[in-house]
């Protein structure tokens, strides 16, 4: 199965995933990242595994529309089979949708359908969960669609919360969690474990 990523940041759960590929532990191919954020370390770790690159963004390209053809075109023409969003702060467009629809993963720092939506990433969810008092947290694997956060969920870990969490050490756990969780959910995925819509 061919991977293709969105990510606007560090891509420390994409370097997982390519790790997993590498190792054999995911019969998977990584073959093309795309960022919205030309400076981000996302594209500069694509570019040390030799894996196809590319900055589309707005800024770059003059709007959305033609952004969003312009993402659904590259993941076409380096024939991806599933797209694996990790840390990509955008919204999909209606062209990467329809083209990939059902075929879009994205990972959550949280047990949706709690602390999603828009403007719910990273450490505002985090801050969120502690804000709250609660007294357990987690990752969520799940489809995308039109509607931020709330595709299909394919898979969920529980984290306790702990009394003496902030957000950036429940970020840390949580972090953790979701490495072997996305590769895990990737695995059940190719393997049949985990259907995808037909």
């Amino acid at each position: 199965m061919n991977l293709g990523f969105l990510a606007s940041h560090r891509g420390s759960n994409m370097q997982s995933i390519i790790d997993a590929c590498k190792g054999s532990s995911l019969a998977a191919n990584p073959v093309v990242v795309i960022s919205n954020n030309e400076e981000s370390g996302a594209l500069k770790r694509a570019q040390a595994e030799g894996i196809a690159s590319y900055h589309i963004s707005a800024k770059l390209l003059g709007d959305e529309s033609k952004t969003d053809e312009r993402i659904a075109a590259v993941l076409s023409q380096h024939d991806v089979d599933l797209v694996v969003l990790a840390g990509y702060m955008k919204r999909i467009g209606p062209q990467t949708l329809q083209a990939f629809n059902d075929r879009i993963v994205n990972i959550h720092p949280c047990l949706l359908p709690k602390y999603g939506g828009q403007g719910m990433y990273g450490m505002r969810v985090h801050e969120a969960v502690i804000a709250a008092g609660d007294r357990e947290s987690g990752v969520t694997i799940h489809l995308v669609n039109d509607e931020y956060d709330r595709g299909a969920i394919l898979a969920q870990e529980k984290v306790e919360v702990l009394e003496s969490d902030t957000a950036q050490s429940l970020a840390e756990r949580v972090l953790t969690l979701e490495h072997s969780l996305y590769v895990d959910t990737l695995s059940r995925i190719i393997s049949g474990e985990i259907d995808l819509p037909v």
